[in-house]
C-alpha cells in the first residue's frame, strides 16, 4: 500500500503525476512495477490518428485556437484535498506564476500524513515557451518526512545533449531526447495537447535517474461534482496492458472551462482502495480562452467496464484493512 501511495503521489505531480504519502518505503519497489506504460495498438492508433486529422480539417488553427493551446500558461494556482478512501490525508497545491519572458517557473507543495507517518514534499520547475512547445531546464524535487530525506535535481543541458541528474546524492548522465520532460511541467505540455488535439498522449519524462514512459487516452465527456463546484471534464485514463489494468487503474477528469487543469484523480486497485484527489480550490490572473471540442479516443473497453462495476460493487470497500494497519506500523517503527 505505500509504494502505492507513492506511485499515485508521483503520478498526480504529472497530472501529476501525483508524490503522496509514506515513501517510507519506497527503496522497496522493484523494476517489475515500472511507472511506464502499455503503448496504445496499432488499430486504436490508427483509428485516433483518422479522427485527428478529420477533426484538423474541419478546425484549422485560428488565433482563437492557439491562444486556447496556449492558455494553460495563463498564471494560476490550484489547491487539491488527497483522500485515502474516505481517509483526507492532506493537501496539495501547485502554482504557475506569470511570464512575460517564455521562461516560466511552476511549482508543486504537498503536506500528507497517515497515521504516524508523513511526507512533505517541494518540486520547483524551470522550462522555456519555443515554437509552441515547453522545453525543460531545471527541477529539483525535495522530500522530507518519515523516513529518510532525499533530493532530486535534473539540469536539461540541450545544447549538450546530455541530462545530468541526482538522486538521492547518485548522480547519472544520460541522453538528450527532444520529447523528455521532467515530471512536473509534463502536466503543461499535457494539457495543452489536450486543447491542440495531438495524438498520441505519450510522454517520456526522468524520475529517479531513469526515463518514465506514459500514455494515456481520452475516453469522453463527464460532468464532474465536487465540493468545490460542477465542472465539465474530459476523462482521461492511463493506458495499461490487459495484465495489469485488471489489478491497477487510474483516470483523471480535466476541465475544459479551466484549460484543461484537473479537477480530479482516482487510482483503483483490485476495484476497491481509491485514492482520490480533489480540486479543492483555483484562481486564473486572466480570463480563459474558449477551447476547441477534444476528440474523444475511445469508450471503456469491455475488460474496463467489467473492472468499473467491480469497482462500484466494492466502492464501500474503503478502510484501511489490519494487515495494512500493521505494515504501516511497521515502517513507522523503522
Amino acid at each position: 500500500m505505500v509504494n502505492k501511495l507513492t506511485r499515485l503521489l508521483i503520478m498526480m505531480c504529472f497530472i501529476s503525476p501525483v508524490p503522496v504519502v509514506l515513501s517510507a518505503a519506497g527503496s522497496q519497489s522493484s523494476n517489475a512495477d515500472t511507472e511506464s506504460t502499455t503503448k496504445l495498438s496499432a488499430s486504436d492508433t490508427l483509428a485516433i490518428e483518422q479522427k485527428i486529422e478529420q477533426h484538423a480539417t474541419q478546425n484549422p488553427l485560428s488565433i482563437d485556437v492557439q491562444s486556447a493551446i496556449l492558455s494553460p500558461l495563463t498564471a494560476h494556482s490550484a489547491k487539491y484535498t488527497v483522500f485515502y478512501g474516505d481517509i483526507e490525508l492532506g493537501e496539495a497545491n501547485y502554482r504557475l506564476p506569470a511570464s512575460d519572458s517564455g521562461f516560466y517557473t511552476y511549482e508543486f507543495n504537498s503536506d500528507v500524513s497517515l497515521l504516524m507517518l508523513s511526507d512533505q514534499r517541494h518540486l520547483k520547475s524551470e522550462f522555456t515557451l519555443e515554437n509552441g512547445k515547453l522545453v525543460p531546464f531545471r527541477y529539483v524535487h525535495d522530500r522530507t518526512g518519515t523516513g529518510s530525506d532525499y533530493n532530486e535535481q535534473t539540469a536539461f543541458a540541450k545544447a549538450q545533449k546530455f541530462i545530468h541528474t541526482i538522486y538521492k546524492k547518485e548522480a547519472i548522465k544520460l541522453p538528450y531526447e527532444d520529447k523528455v520532460f521532467d515530471p512536473l511541467m509534463v502536466q503543461l505540455q499535457f494539457r495543452m495537447d489536450l486543447a491542440a488535439n495531438l495524438r498520441p498522449l505519450d510522454y517520456k519524462m526522468v524520475k529517479e535517474k531513469e526515463v518514465d514512459d506514459y500514455q494515456f487516452r481520452v475516453l469522453g465527456t463527464e460532468k464532474v461534482t465536487l465540493a468545490s463546484g460542477t465542472y465539465d471534464t474530459v476523462k482521461v485514463e492511463v493506458i495499461r496492458e490487459a495484465k495489469k489494468a485488471k489489478k491497477r487503474q487510474t483516470y483523471f477528469w480535466m476541465a475544459t472551462d479551466l484549460a484543461y487543469l484537473p479537477v480530479r484523480l482516482s487510482h483503483y486497485s483490485k476495484g476497491s482502495k481509491q485514492l482520490d484527489i480533489q480540486l479543492a480550490s483555483y484562481h486564473f490572473e486572466k480570463p480563459l480562452p474558449p477551447m476547441t471540442p477534444v476528440v474523444v479516443d475511445g469508450p471503456l473497453s469491455v475488460d474496463a467496464a467489467g473492472i468499473e462495476n467491480e469497482r462500484n460493487d466494492n466502492k464501500s470497500n474503503t478502510e484501511i484493512s489490519h494487515s495494512e494497519l500493521e505494515e504501516i506500523k511497521r515502517l513507522a517503527a523503522d
